[in-house]
């Protein structure tokens, strides 16, 4: 990486979200045909209704399954995926029995084997029921798991359910099996179980019957144990056959799932608590267009908002006749039209949830932010009063009030002296990274960042008329400050991304625009608007002087949303806060630092981050935590309140206590001189990882995110990341931060050195900008 060639990205880039994060990809799979399709509706039924908050892909094995059957799995499951095997794969098996459904079933599920793109994969059988909790099952980590058979010893699976890792989807397993399979060296009564079981040799890993609760245990017409989870219709007789004398109350239980899709969507909107967002919307759609039901409306719509779909949920609310006492749709629907910016429609919804004392508090906080967005402070300032006095711990109209009473700052220079930024400003008890930001951009055009020299755009403020005519009485407009284009921190419908600017207006600024260090800041598994997004993002390169973004993942992400004529606009600029040595004023190295390690982990959209690893990541801190501390003091640094939850958990769960930093209260100096003095920094957040490294201080990143990857890659240091989802991730981080501190002064010159690197970029792009503007733009000391 050289200042000459600052838009060559890194291999790495290229990689998928989910290969950056490490994040575990699960699927359920099952062999379905014609002769099991009852069975198997009647499963997906089963598991959306007793595990509405798990939502993993589901791949359907099938040798020749019609449309119409295909039309009607898809119709109860949003993420199906339909995988043909290979019927003839088989025929070279020794039994002979091949033309026998129930042996073709058998060996057809073998195929799952051969699943190369899932970290782990649950088969499923189709004459099965789920009951009860699976996700412990999405847990598992570790072999393959089963229950062992009823009737033929501890040493023997059953089958029907089977939890693969990884390490079994693989060639050579799949070798095995088919070696196994040719000898005949098998249980002829057994099939896939016969196979399988000659194998292993019994090396599995023993889950409780009630994973799979064979329907052989209950006869004599006994109920069913509250605490099975799966219950399996083993024998001939399937309950859709009308099952078998003896299992009544088995047979009813499978009866419970046996609904028409009208009747099975209500179950779900009745039943469900804290659903994935994928069933809410799959089913509860169909079920508001048949119904019109205003509750069922309100939580598809709140459902559709956390996922990014505004404009849905708008529309979903739009179709249905709300009563005007019902306060809590008004609020979701205010909500959404906001989303869309649709303000003068959004205010009367908020207005009317303001009557219900329940609802209040966030109706009012939500017209202070309209107020705010539209610039009149003084009347988001009394709704922000108003929220309060119904809730004085309403933390929202408590925020917005501090921020409309904040007494007025210096004032600013002449218009002609001052440049106009665009930025995220931090609230107070903000994201530490983001309250620095805007600093460190300014820093790399003036060595004062004060009003004298700089125009504030609050980025969430809408860009009107006013607004463009201040930003044109400048010299420049410089649009950066951390992850702007990312879909959810605020939006809107005049952009799909953080800076809420109608095309008209962004295309009427006729003074140079800079966008400076802007990352694309989507999770894995998020995604925009595109085409708003795309228009917007188009028409900003194109009205640009300077597009430069702060890692070449992001470049690779904007590219291939541009034309091709676009591409070369798009350059390499580092995020300011990576070269901070070589940005402020009289900056020192500490003669000696503090021996402690400061971790940082992060809690917004921890579905996204986490996954179903949240149990594991935790345990694992708490290993590292313990290992650590034997080498210095280990704190918990929370650059917003949110971050502070490790702390809080590994002391519920592990009996570990931190002493936590509140940066979140901190002056920019102040988190500079933290992380300047402190010997390493284990951070989960972007800038908890691309602030200390500025600061000269050594990182490992916990990654979550593809940007810390993609920051890594940037300095050629990918070791120093560990993904969350790291299988023995406490004892590789122990070992990577062991070895980083074990000769410390040479890890601190390593990070010198790579700073440098990205500062002869910054450089670079400096004198571009100095033609840019026809003034000195300093980029440092």
């Amino acid at each position: 990486m050289t200042a000459s060639s600052p838009t060559t990205a890194p291999n790495t880039a290229s990689a998928s979200a989910a290969s950056l994060t490490g994040k575990r990809r699960i699927a359920f799979a099952s062999f379905v045909d014609e002769n099991y399709l009852p069975g198997f509706l009647a499963l997906l039924r089963s598991l959306a209704l007793s595990n509405p908050g798990v939502c993993e892909d589901f791949i359907v094995l099938h040798d020749d399954l019609r449309p119409s059957s295909i039309a009607k799995i898809r119709a109860l499951h949003p993420r199906i995926e339909l995988r043909r095997v290979d019927a003839a794969r088989y025929d070279t098996y020794a039994k002979g029995d091949q033309d026998n459904y129930l042996v073709r079933k058998a060996y057809f599920i073998l195929d799952v084997f051969r699943i190369r793109d899932y970290d782990t994969v649950i088969t499923l059988d189709t004459d099965m029921v789920v009951l009860g909790d699976l996700r412990p099952l999405l847990k598992l980590r570790e072999g393959l798991a089963a229950v062992p058979q009823f009737f033929y010893g501890q040493h023997k699976l059953n089958s029907g359910l089977l939890v693969i890792q990884r390490e079994y989807l693989s060639d050579e397993f799949c070798a095995r099996i088919d070696t196994t399979g040719r000898s005949g060296d098998y249980e002829l009564d057994k099939h896939d179980q016969g196979i399988l079981n000659a194998v292993l040799d019994g090396d599995f890993v023993q889950l409780d019957n009630r994973y799979n609760f064979v329907k052989r245990r209950l006869s004599g017409d006994k109920p069913v144990p509250d605490d099975t989870v799966i219950l399996h219709f083993t024998g001939r007789h399937k309950p859709w056959q009308g099952g078998e004398a003896g299992y009544g109350q088995a047979q009813d239980r499978w009866a419970e799932f046996d609904l028409s899709d009208a009747e099975f969507h209500a179950a779900f909107m009745t039943r469900s608590k804290d659903p994935h967002h994928d069933l809410m919307v799959h089913f509860g759609a169909p079920h508001v267009a048949r119904t019109g039901d205003v509750e069922s409306a309100r939580r598809l719509a709140l459902a559709q908002l956390n996922g990014g779909e505004y404009q849905q949920a708008v529309d979903v609310l739009s179709s249905v006749s709300v009563p005007v006492d019902e306060a809590w749709p008004h609020e979701v629907f205010g909500h959404a039209l906001m989303s869309v910016s649709r303000y003068e429609e959004a205010e009367a919804q908020l207005l009317l949830a303001t009557a219900a004392p329940n609802r209040a508090p966030t109706a009012f906080a939500r017209l202070a932010q309209i107020a705010w967005i539209h610039g009149d402070d003084t009347t988001a300032h009394q709704y922000a009063v108003d929220g309060l006095s119904v809730d004085p711990t309403h933390r929202a109209s408590r925020l917005m009030r501090l921020r409309t009473e904040a007494p007025a700052g210096p004032p600013e220079g002449p218009a002609a002296e001052q440049l106009a930024h665009v930025a995220f400003y931090m609230p107070q008890q903000g994201n530490a990274g983001d309250k620095l930001l805007p600093e460190s951009v300014r820093l790399t055009f003036d060595p004062e960042t004060g009003p004298r020299r700089w125009h504030s755009v609050h980025a969430h403020r809408l860009f009107d008329e006013a607004a463009l005519e201040r930003v044109n009485a400048r010299r420049g407009l410089v649009i950066g400050g951390g992850g702007l284009f990312i879909p959810d921190t605020a939006p809107n419908g005049n952009s799909a991304w953080q800076w809420n600017v109608p095309d008209e207006t962004l295309n009427r600024i006729d003074v140079p625009i800079m966008v400076y260090a802007v990352g694309f800041n989507a999770f894995d598994g998020q995604s925009y608007r595109a085409g708003r997004f795309n228009s917007s993002l188009r028409q900003l390169v194109e009205r640009s002087s300077f597009f430069g973004l702060r890692n070449h993942g992001s470049i690779e992400k904007v590219r291939a949303l541009l034309p091709a004529e676009l591409h070369d606009k798009v350059r390499f600029q580092p995020c300011p806060t990576t070269v901070t040595r070589q940005l402020v004023d009289g900056w020192t190295d500490p003669a000696q630092r503090e021996n402690t390690i400061l971790i940082n982990a992060a809690y917004d959209r921890a579905g996204l981050r986490f996954g179903h690893d949240y149990a594991h990541f935790l345990a694992e801190m708490a290993k590292a935590v313990k290992a650590l501390g034997a080498h210095a003091e280990v704190k918990c640094v929370a650059h917003s309140l949110d971050d502070e939850r490790i702390a809080f958990d590994l002391r519920r769960e592990h009996g570990i206590s931190l002493p936590v930093i509140p940066m979140y209260d901190f002056e920019n100096d102040e988190i500079r001189d933290t992380y300047a003095r402190t010997k390493l920094v284990i951070g989960m957040r972007g800038h908890a990882g691309m602030i200390p490294f500025g600061c000269g201080t050594p990182i490992i990143s916990l990654i979550s995110h593809p940007k810390m990857a993609y920051f890594l890659a940037d300095i050629g240091r990918p070791e120093w990341g560990v993904s969350v989802h790291e299988k023995d991730l406490g004892a590789v981080l122990t070992e990577r931060a062991v070895g980083l501190l074990k000769d410390h002064a040479a890890t601190v010159a390593d990070v010198h050195g790579r700073q440098q690197e990205l500062w002869k970029v910054t450089q670079a792009n400096a004198a571009d900008l100095r033609a840019i503007l026809g003034v000195r733009v300093p980029a440092g000391r």
